[in-house]
């Protein structure tokens, strides 16, 4: 592929006319895999929580690339929400080809001052909204379709400050493969997507000397002496959606950048 650019490396991932579900889509990894699908071809639903810049911003991204997309807002910390969403793919596109779940929260507490509402908050919409949005969707996948649930390094490696949210995407790793072997049979690939730690926007909110530091740390962290890109992600979450990774299920797939 000497010579293409980025966009046109995409759209050889063979997702011309696929209907995809990307959920949490306006900011960070959810925004950039939103952006990679409509630019590879593929039609997008996507969600969000809250009004605000970033889903102005999003929808006309998404008008400007052309394609069947809809932005649709809704709180997957919400049971009858997530549900609602399943139904607008229904409506809108009558099955899907993948769903991408990407959405999730965190916040960092000490573990003797965690209230219960928050370890609630955070397992509602990383986890149960996971299970609950596959089992909905699972009468639009058919044969061929792929789940790919947005994880994290961290459930590994295990993070001071966050065992509510470690705890659901480690969770997540084996709901996946229970998943992998139980819809394997009717064709449906479920994998996880772990990114290590990856530059978003969220970064350029932090006082420049408190991101600069956090660049350098975790930098120095990984073997490619860098953080990763949204587009990097983004780009292994379309091969896992593609026929690329046909045969592949029930995996991890790190993207971390050799943490």
């Amino acid at each position: 592929m000497t010579g293409h650019n980025k966009e046109e490396e995409l759209v050889e991932f063979g997702l011309q006319g696929k209907k995809i579900l990307v959920t949490g889509g306006s900011r960070g990894i959810g925004r950039g895999i939103v952006l990679a699908a409509a630019r590879a071809g593929a039609d997008v639903v996507t969600c969000y929580r809250q009004e605000g810049a970033a889903v102005d911003s999003l929808a006309l991204a998404l008008k400007e690339t052309g394609g069947d997309h809809h932005v649709v807002r809704a709180d997957l910390g919400v049971t009858a929400e997530v549900d609602r969403l399943a139904d607008e793919c229904a409506q809108r596109f009558g099955h899907l080809d993948g769903v991408i779940n990407s959405a999730g929260v965190i916040s960092h507490i000490p573990f003797e001052q965690l209230a219960v509402d928050e370890w609630h908050r955070v397992l509602d919409t990383n986890l149960t909204a996971v299970y609950r949005l596959v089992q909905r969707t699972l009468p639009l996948l058919g044969e061929g379709s792929s789940v790919v649930n947005v994880g994290s390094r961290g459930a590994a490696a295990g993070i001071p400050l966050r065992a509510h949210y470690t705890a659901t995407k480690a969770a997540l790793i084996g709901l996946t493969r229970s998943l992998a072997k139980e819809l394997g049979g009717r064709g449906i690939r479920v994998n996880v997507l772990a990114p290590g730690v990856i530059e978003t926007e969220a970064m350029d909110a932090m006082p420049p000397e408190r991101a600069q530091g956090l660049r350098d740390m975790y930098a120095g962290k990984t073997a490619l002496g860098r953080l990763g890109t949204v587009e990097e992600v983004a780009a292994v979450a379309l091969f896992l959606v593609s026929d690329l990774s046909s045969y592949v299920t029930g995996e991890t797939i790190n993207v971390d950048g050799g943490i």
